[in-house]
Order: C-alpha cells, then structure tokens, then sequence
C-alpha cells in the first residue's frame, strides 16, 4: 500500500507552481528614503551635520546633483514606486484627500504598478519599513480596506507608521495590516528610527536564513528629518556652537564646501535670502539661542538616523550581502517651510490658535526635540538646508525638488566617489533599477492592465559620466506652484495661494549655466520661456495635473465631511485596538458629548476611560484618585474639570458635555446624570485633535494628562459612546496651515 501511495505521488503533477526565477545577478536593492532633508544636508552634499554612514557609501560610489523630486512626500513615494508622474496614477497632491478628480484621488490607481508588485514576479522578496502616507488616512482604520497599503501594494511585510509623521519616542506602529505596541518605552530608550533599522535588520536576517538565494528589496522611510525633530538630547546639544553663527553664514560655508566636491559649478551664485527670511544679524540675541537650539534638534535627528543606518550598513556587511546590494539613499523633497518665521517647540499649539512666544520658545528651550516637544526649525534654516537653491518644499523652485541622490553598489559600479550632474527625475527611478536588472514593466497585475511608465532610465549614467540627460521634457506642479525642465533649461512659476493662475509670472533659467536660478532669463528669452510654458499646459493635460487647486483648508475640510458625512455617534467597546486619529470621532469645533458605562469595584478605580492624542496635544477623560477628570491638552496648555465628590462603587454612567460657544467652551462633567463638575475655557481643538490617535481603557502614547501612561482602566469599561453635534466651524485657511504642518 506504502509503495502504491508513493508511486502515485511521485507519478502527479505538483500541485504548486514552480518558483519565479531571479535575473542572472540580481543585487539586492536597498532604498533609503529620508523626509524632507535639503539638497545640502548630508556631509558629503556640503553640510557639518555628521553622516559618515552616508558619505562613506557616496565615496563608494555616486552622488547626483541633478536628481530631481515633487516638492512633497505623498507625491514622490508614489513617482518613485511606479516610475510614473504623480498627478497620472492618481497623487497629485496628498493622500490626505480626495478630490474627486483623476489625478487627486489620494490613492495610487490599481493601473500603476508598484516596483515591489513588478519585482515578487521575478523571485524578489519585498520588505517596507517606515513611513508609507500612500493611501487616504481614512483608510487607515482597523477595517482598512487594505488594497492600498504596503501589503496591498506588492510588499511581503511591513513594519512602520501610515500617517505623514508620527512622534518619535511614541509612535503610531503598524506591523503588516495591523496597529501595534512600540516594543519598549521612551524611558526604556525608545526611539523610532532605532527601531526601524532593528526591524530592517531583522527582516533582511530572516530572509537571509529562510531563502539566501533570492534577492530582496527593502524600502526603508525613516521619519527623519520631518517634524516633530527628536533626537537623544546629547546628540542635539553637541550642535548648538556649530550653527551659532546662523543660517546666514551657514549657507555661504554651505555653498563653498560644495564647490570645493565640485557639487556646484564654481561661478554658483548664492540666491538672495527667501521672502520674509531676516539676517541672523537682526536678530535679537534670545531668538539666535532658540534659532540656533531648533537647528540642532534639526541636525541631531539627521545624525542619530545615520548612526543607526550604520548597523544596518554593517549587518550587510557581516553577513556578507553589502557588496551584492544595490544601495540608494534620497530624500523625498526639499527642507520644509512649515516651521514658519520663527520655528516651534509645540507647533500642536500655534495651529490650535494657542501661540508660542518667545519668551516661552525660550523657557522651553531644554525641551527641544524631547518627547513632550513637538519641534520644527525656522524657515531660515530650511533655506540653508537647500543652499544653494531658492525656495522650500512645496515649491518647484530648486529648494523645493531638487534633492540628494547616492547610489553605491560595489559589484555593479566601477566608479568610486564620482559625481552626475544628468537631470533626472523620481519618477526615473524604477525605470533605471528595471532596466539594470534587464526586465520589461508587466502589461497586466493582477488581473488589471498597467498604463505605460513615463519615467525614463538613467542606468547608462551609472557607468559613464558623460551620458545624456534624458531627452524627454518633465514637468512640475504643487499647490499651483509649476514648472517644466526640458534640454537644461527651467521654466518655473511661483503661485502666490488665492490668486488667479492666470498672474503667476513665469520666470525662465538655463539651468546647465545657473545651477541656484538666479540669473531670470524670461525678459531676454520671451519665446523660449513661450515654448515651455506651452509645453507645461501640454503636460498638464496628458498627465491628468487639471484642473489646478491651490486650496488648502477647504480640500482637507471637503474630505472629513465625505468620509464622515451624517455619522454623529460612534460606540466604542472593550477589546477594540487603536484607532488612527483621520478615523475617530471628529471633535474639532464643535459640541459633543462623551458618556461611558463602568463598573467601579468597591475599592475604587483609577485609569483612562478614553484618549485621544498625546503628551503634546488631545484629550481625556479617565478617573483618578477615584474622581471623574477630563483634561483638555492644547499644545501643553491643560484644562482639566474634576468631580468634587468621588465616584461611587457600581455601575455608573460617566459622561463629559463640551459645548461651543462664541466665547469659548464650557466642559461639564456628570454621574448617572447629575451635575459633578464644571470649567469654561478659550482654548479648543480649532484646527486638529493630535496625530495619535484613540484608545479606550488606556492612554497607549505619552500621556495627554497628568499621569504615567498607559494608565490602564482597573474598573471594568462597557462601553464609551461619542455624539458630536451639528455645530462644527472650521477655520478653512487655518486649517490648511496647520494640515500643510503636517506633511
């Protein structure tokens, strides 16, 4: 009987199908994607912030001074993992919202494949670690759908956060499809970028073990350097003398350290500071120690992101892989403007209409870049992080889409410590590693036919220096803000929010002559600077980047109310896991009522009910020292209303009323119906609740309230139920500010 079985299984055919095969020699491909670091922050691009990880890896290689990107983050993640413009598959701004548009969808179009998705066919496996923010943030919540996120993208695993940014010391995780726990506390050491990189290193080691003969591609999208900027305070402190001159003198040691590498042309000019930039010599002395501390937190969390890249640098290289992996290291966009004039400890409070002033940045200056901070740097330093270039992120002037590329890969480029100074474009990105590894984009995935790709290879560049840029013209747009490269010459726009398109003045540059755009062509060129414009609609047209929409508040205002609509009452019950902050009830200006059902044992409770937010802003509602408290947190300004009397044991109905008025808000606390207590406050939700989101029975972050998280409910919680009213009034033009401060 034994011998008959065996012969019939030995007879069948398999059932599985055979295993793809990997091209002959293959690498690894490893892409690091920074977040929002200017053209001149990494050493080797000119700067003294510390990154030897990564100039060690340029000196191994290349650095290209032309590499170009889409002046935000949503929009390159998306060009970069289809090698396609961003507005054609679907991102043409953010995935924060929908326009209902097809190029602002928020979401990469099924007909846009993915590098990962292009890859697994081939025998890659495919790991993601970091920051995603390529699919609506309404999305996100515990029943997703998913089809959007890593997994649903082409990615084997994934371990990181959805959302723009996330706190560093008390993340929003996501391990594959669903929320987690940080593994160990900010007092334990936590930090997220650590993290990241011993997720990336475990993931790379298991492949290692499981299946060592196929190649992987892991994406790893550390939040650094994107606000909130938190470090270990012994890395930012060591910084403070090495930008005490300021952003002034900065950018001038900047610029000539870069001609020296030759990442500039030597007759570079040096751009006229940025509108509303004063001269660090203006400033008074108090403000130059608050300046000179927000860029340090800067530097210090680009510097501690390069320390922990180097263990994943050297874990390659003990196991023995480094020298067959493609590595690539970028940053999604220019340095970001959202800091504002004078930058932020607590921007959670200045977007919520609760300013910071001086004399506070100051009191709270040893605070920077810690876990209660929530810190972002003057715009003058974000403009001597892209020195030489004009303008910031969300621009289409060089600050905003010219980037650091650095490509290092041992076995497949000859060349050591080289520049390139092709143009090239995020989007060429896939394109150039398909062409490397000798494969045609797939005409079909998944049952759905794939749309050409419209980047275009630069993998001849790789080998030799004086390979041509591509011949294909490339246009911009953010916000309104536009431009077209095209033969080494740049036509550019900038758009002034809430004015007629029809006034930008378009401004020309010939770009292989003017590296910073500061010599304007367009009076002595008129029928040049014609062309381009004419071929800027052209493009405009074929890549679905109409219609034009320069509004900030009232498209992020438009999506909540269409994700949300009529629903006014959400019902939490024990048991449920984290809810991301775009999916919870939608407090902001207005009335609502909190109300949860618990049991409180003879000997008394104490812990959270339920909580939204963080240490830097949110709210509470939870019983302490056996009282009913609810804290309102904005910007670490507290107003909290307590019982007077202690909740007695049994089942009881805890319920907190805020109601809106034109004078401010009044909070009412009350047991099994009766009046326990009340304050009136100024201070709101006026344009956003917190990036954490909501538990129930527990604060899962750093504590919206005075008490030590998690702060776990010890009576037994029923259920919370949230009710807002119809009353809801959003600043629109707030809240895009403060929307803007978010990706």
């Amino acid at each position: 009987m034994a011998a008959k079985i065996g012969a019939t299984l030995a007879d069948s055919t398999p059932y599985w199908p055979p295993q793809p095969t990997p091209p002959k020699g293959a690498p690894n491909i490893l892409v690091v994607l920074f977040d929002d670091v200017g053209f001149s922050d990494f050493g080797c691009y000119g700067s003294p912030i510390k990154t030897p990880t990564i100039d060690a890896l340029a000196a191994d290689g290349l650095r290209y001074t032309g590499f170009h990107t889409t002046a935000m983050c949503s929009t390159t993640r998306a060009a970069l993992l289809t090698g396609r413009n961003h507005h054609s598959v679907g991102m043409g701004c953010l995935s924060n919202f929908d326009s209902g548009f097809p190029g602002y969808r928020g979401k990469i179009a099924r007909e846009a494949g993915t590098l990962p998705e292009m890859l697994k066919p081939h025998g890659y496996s495919t790991y993601m670690v970091g920051k995603w923010h390529a699919t609506p943030l309404t999305e996100t919540g515990p029943s997703g759908p998913f089809d959007g996120w890593p997994l649903g993208r082409g990615f084997d695993r994934f371990y990181g956060f959805m959302d723009a940014e996330t706190d560093q010391f008390a993340p929003e995780l996501v391990r594959d499809n669903t929320p987690i726990e940080q593994p160990t506390s900010y007092a334990e050491g936590y930090h997220l970028t650590a993290d990241l990189v011993d997720q990336s290193i475990r993931f790379i080691a298991d492949h290692q073990a499981d299946a060592p003969d196929k190649p992987w591609l892991l994406w790893l999208a550390p939040a650094a350097c994107h606000a909130p900027h938190q470090a270990p305070q012994h890395i930012i402190r060591q910084y403070d003398p090495v930008f005490e001159h300021g952003w002034d003198v900065e950018r001038e040691q900047r610029l000539a350290r870069q001609k020296a590498m030759g990442i500039v042309p030597p007759d570079t000019v040096m751009p006229d500071r940025n509108d509303g930039i004063r001269a660090w010599d203006d400033c008074l002395p108090d403000d130059k120690r608050v300046f000179t501390r927000l860029q340090s937190a800067f530097a210090g969390m680009l510097d501690h992101a390069d320390r922990h890249l180097a263990r994943l640098i050297a874990f390659l290289e003990e196991a023995g892989i480094k020298d067959d992996t493609l590595i690539v290291v970028m940053s999604d966009n220019g340095a970001s403007q959202e800091g504002g004039p004078l930058g932020m400890v607590n921007a959670m409070g200045p977007y919520n209409l609760k300013f910071e002033p001086m004399a506070e940045k100051l009191a709270r200056i040893d605070d920077i870049g810690g876990p209660d901070s929530h810190s972002n740097f003057p715009q003058g330093w974000a403009m001597a992080s892209n020195t030489p270039l004009r303008r910031y992120k969300q621009n289409t002037h060089g600050g905003g889409i010219r980037d650091p590329l650095v490509i290092s890969w041992k076995n497949g480029i000859a060349a050591r410590g080289e520049l390139r100074t092709q143009f090239a474009h995020v989007s060429d990105f896939t394109p150039t590693l398909l062409d490397i590894l000798g494969l045609e984009p797939p005409q079909v995935i998944a049952g759905v036919p794939q749309m050409p790709l419209e980047g275009v290879s630069f993998a001849a560049s790789l080998k030799d220096p004086a390979a041509p840029s591509k011949s294909k013209a490339q246009h911009f747009e953010m916000f309104g803000h536009r431009g077209l490269w095209k033969d080494g010459w740049k036509a550019v726009a900038f758009h002034p929010p809430g004015t007629p398109f029809d006034t930008d003045v378009w401004e020309l540059y010939h770009l292989d002559a003017d590296f910073s755009e500061t010599r304007d062509l367009a009076a002595a060129e008129p029928e040049k600077l014609a062309a381009l414009v004419a071929e800027w609609w052209k493009a405009a047209e074929t890549y679905k980047v109409l219609p034009l929409d320069d509004r900030f508040g009232p498209r992020f205002a438009e999506n909540a109310l269409r994700y949300h609509g009529a629903r006014k009452r959400f019902v939490f019950h024990p048991g449920m896991g984290h809810l991301p902050a775009d999916v919870a009830p939608d407090v902001r200006s207005r009335s609502y009522v909190i109300e949860a059902e618990a049991v409180i044992p003879p000997g008394g409770a104490d812990g959270v009910l339920l909580a939204h937010g963080d240490a830097t802003c949110g709210y509470s509602f939870y019983v302490q020292d056996g009282r009913l408290h609810h804290t309102l947190n904005v910007g670490g300004a507290l107003a909290t209303v307590s019982s007077a009397e202690p909740i007695a044991p049994g089942l009881r109905k805890l319920a907190l009323r805020c109601r809106q008025g034109s004078d401010g808000r009044t909070f009412t606390l009350a047991i099994d119906g009766r009046v326990a207590g009340q304050v009136k406050t100024h201070i709101g939700f006026a344009t956003f609740i917190s990036w954490s989101g909501l538990d129930i029975g527990r604060d899962r972050g750093s504590p919206v309230a005075p008490y030590a998280a998690p702060f776990t409910f010890t009576g037994k919680l029923r259920r919370v139920v949230v009710t807002m009213d119809a009353d809801q009034d959003l600043d629109g033009e707030l809240l895009g500010e403060a929307e803007m401060a978010r990706q």
